[in-house]
């Protein structure tokens, strides 16, 4: 047999990459640990590897971290860095600079002039921030939330239109218990001044890692959408929050009615009803099988 064809670094640094990117929440160290071990030893594929696979795995998976001085946290999102391994933390109008490797904020900025909001765009996002913080705290026991302006954030005023994104992340690890979990929402909202109507756009995801004596995973997604009317920032965030409310609610409780009809649905799907013959095998008698007398004529059964 020949002898198998060695990677080069460039295909190795690719499947590493793989692994990593692919990992379950809040198991990307002990995949990082495998990784190590099949390399052998090559650091250098490794770090390359690791240096491009944790910003896109923390982002993706939207982790927080605490702020080095505990005045904090700040959400990893695309939607809060602000530059290289530079994340805003809007409530306390600072910039973390985060170790994506080691998961950990190494230091804090206060945030410049221009990473900042106009006072009219921040009087919006302040009132819609405290509802969700709100809704969070009831909903989530877990979970983080922050609002960003992605569109409009020097509006000083009516008259024209602005975007937030507001981030919803918790996760439950609990490795000792082979299980690990996370939920993770996206809301785009568009204020439409002239309209004078607010567009949602939702996101929800859902992942789950069950590995004791085996390894099971689910990785759901739902897209969702909505609207309001546009009214003052405290209206409109007690009107948006209720919007939100509703559709996580909804999908909670689809997942639900899906795992309680999961044995009688999904389960047997997964089964074929009947063999290719389209008759049930007769255990009864399972002499009538040309198969099992072949056996039994070649091992020499029953002479």
């Amino acid at each position: 047999m020949a002898d198998e064809e060695k990677l080069n670094p460039k295909q190795k640094k690719e499947i590493a990459k793989w692994f990593l990117l692919n990992a379950p929440a809040g198991e990307i160290h002990y995949v990082a640990k495998d990784v190590k071990a099949i390399l052998e030893g090559d650091e250098e594929v490794y770090e390359s590897a690791a240096s491009e696979a944790f910003p896109v795995h923390n982002k993706s998976h939207m982790i927080c971290l605490d702020l080095p001085d505990r005045s904090g946290e700040v959400i990893l999102t695309s939607f809060s860095e602000v530059g290289k391994n530079e994340y805003l933390d809007p409530r306390t109008a600072q910039v973390a600079i985060v170790d994506h490797v080691k998961q950990v904020c190494t230091d804090v900025r206060p945030a410049s002039d221009e990473e900042l909001l106009s006072p009219y765009i921040e009087e919006f996002r302040c009132a819609l921030d405290a509802e969700v913080i709100k809704y969070v705290s009831e909903a989530y026991p877990k979970g983080f939330c922050s609002v960003y302006c992605t569109n409009g954030k020097d509006v000083d005023g009516p008259g024209s239109d602005f975007e937030f994104v507001t981030v919803i992340s918790a996760a439950r690890h609990s490795p000792q218990n082979f299980c690990n979990g996370s939920w993770r929402s996206i809301w785009n909202i568009d204020f439409k001044d002239e309209e004078q109507i607010v567009e949602v756009r939702g996101k929800l995801q859902v992942g789950a890692h069950y590995f004791e004596e085996g390894n099971v995973q689910l990785d759901s997604q739902h897209e969702c959408n909505d609207s309001t009317v546009f009214q003052s920032p405290e209206d409109s965030a007690t009107t948006l929050i209720s919007i939100i409310h509703h559709h996580e609610t909804e999908y909670l409780a689809s997942l639900e009615a899906s795992y309680l009809n999961l044995s009688d649905t999904t389960f047997k799907d997964l089964r074929r009803k009947l063999p290719v013959t389209r008759t049930l095998f007769p255990w009864h008698n399972t002499r009538q099988i040309s198969l099992t007398r072949d056996l039994s004529k070649e091992l020499g059964v029953n002479k």
